[in-house]
């Protein structure tokens, strides 16, 4: 028989590591707080289960847990198995650990999905097989033992995954940007870089880390990194690295200057999805994809649902799902893509970043805003302290639609991007998104 191993967490991850685990030939514990889940699967593998409370670490003796990376470590049964020298690690170094393929991974605060998923169909440009997951969807453990040295992983990786790294060392690791986030769960900004830097931690001076030289807090990792580092930037001229020269992107590297495509090319809008798009483009010429594949990427990848995500036009108003934008500066980037007047929807919970200067933009950028969701009186305070009375308060998330399509008028945006979390009223960003087209479509 294997290692004895408990899983906490019955999330996606930890549903996908307990079944690797299990058909590894260990012996699985999982568990979670809230009361059992339907895994018949798992029990047939011959996992057993602790539900509704604490895993008693002492009596279970795992020869190491394995966290999902939506529990703290702060909870007990970790700060006891850091007491008596049982090894934590996540998912994420889980498969990392399993595979045989090289990774190149992605973190920041805001843009991780839509930059991972234009790197993954950029990679497909070099032929080889890509696999892209992690914190986008499907977790890595899934696919890891079946990957090859030849193929890829893509993977988006978060603070949390990141937490629980041991020996992870992606040959290519890309920071995009760095904003107040997670400081619930970090402490502070410190914390909370501390925990992203950690994505090149291990690497070695074969390995490359791209980072973002327009921000401050990424620019001064540059010393700490062994591997080579490459920066990308919307505001200076860079010897070697992407830049804008007038509204040419280009790319220097290597002694070489080449010319990648105008910035206008690009299909996603917006400064914040040309930094995405600068970023994508280091890892994939150092991947060996060609200028002119980049080129031809560039000017047709559409974006990832859920962010910045066209609906429908209905009376002339344009309705925008961008559910995924669950902090202010990524709301913040989102009103900033767009010249048109807006009604925005804002809401949820909150993850203890405070709203001012997205409150100082509404006043500028925006023309009503619908509040829902635990948030609300929080936002309303902040906006009341930018001085922007044009706001309403609503029930339920129905009513919020509701509401900013009567207010909307030709000509209009209707934007749902909450600058909050979805989880005091649905399991997931996802779930609010798919909610809010269904009520769109619906009008």
């Amino acid at each position: 028989m294997g290692e004895k191993v408990l899983v906490i967490g019955a999330a996606r991850s930890g549903l996908a590591g307990a079944e690797f685990l299990a058909k590894q030939g260990n012996q699985v514990v999982l568990t979670d707080m809230k009361q059992a889940v339907q895994v018949d699967n798992l029990a047939e593998l011959g996992v057993s289960f602790v539900w509704g409370e604490q895993p008693d670490v002492e009596a279970i003796k795992p020869d190491y847990i394995v966290m999902s990376p939506g529990v703290p470590l702060t909870i007990p049964p970790v700060k006891y198995a850091k007491e008596h020298g049982i090894p934590v690690i996540g998912e994420l170094e889980l498969a990392y650990r399993n595979c045989k393929a090289p990774f190149a991974a992605i973190t920041g605060t805001n843009g991780k999905t839509t930059t991972t998923t234009l790197i993954g169909e950029l990679m497909k440009k070099t032929g080889r097989q890509v696999f892209v997951g992690g914190n986008i969807g499907v977790p890595i453990i899934t696919y890891a033992d079946k990957l090859q040295e030849e193929d890829i992983v893509v993977a988006e990786v978060s603070s949390f995954q990141l937490e629980t790294v041991e020996s992870f060392c992606p040959h290519l690791a890309l920071m995009i940007n760095l904003t107040p986030d997670h400081l619930d769960r970090h402490g502070d900004m410190a914390g909370y870089l501390a925990a992203k830097a950690r994505i090149f931690e291990n690497q070695k001076e074969s390995d490359y880390l791209v980072l973002n030289y327009d921000d401050e807090a990424l620019r001064e990792l540059a010393p700490q990194s062994r591997g080579k580092v490459i920066f990308f930037s919307q505001k200076h001229k860079l010897e070697e690295g992407v830049y804008l020269d007038g509204r040419k992107v280009m790319l220097a590297l290597n002694g070489e200057s080449l010319f990648i495509c105008n910035a206008d090319e690009i299909a996603i809008k917006g400064k914040h999805n040309l930094e995405n798009a600068m970023g994508a483009i280091v890892f994939a010429y150092l991947s060996g994809v060609r200028a002119e594949d980049i080129r031809d990427v560039l000017m047709t990848f559409q974006g990832v649902e859920h962010r910045l995500e066209p609906v429908r036009t209905l009376n002339e108003v344009l309705y925008i799902n961008d559910s995924k934008g669950t902090n202010p500066d990524s709301t913040i980037k989102a009103i900033e893509a767009y010249d048109r007047p807006i009604v925005i929807i804002l809401g949820g919970k909150n993850k203890g970043v405070p709203f001012t200067e997205l409150a100082g933009l509404v006043k500028q950028r925006v023309k009503k805003a619908v509040l829902v969701g635990q948030a609300k009186e929080e936002l309303a305070e902040a906006l009341d302290a930018a001085d922007f009375n044009d706001y309403v308060r609503t029930e339920s998330f129905e009513e919020a639609v509701t509401k900013a399509a009567e207010l909307a008028e030709p000509g209009d945006i209707v934007l749902l991007s909450p600058a909050c979390t979805s989880w005091d009223m649905f399991s997931s960003f996802e779930e609010r998104g798919r909610l809010f087209k269904k009520l769109v479509m619906e009008l």
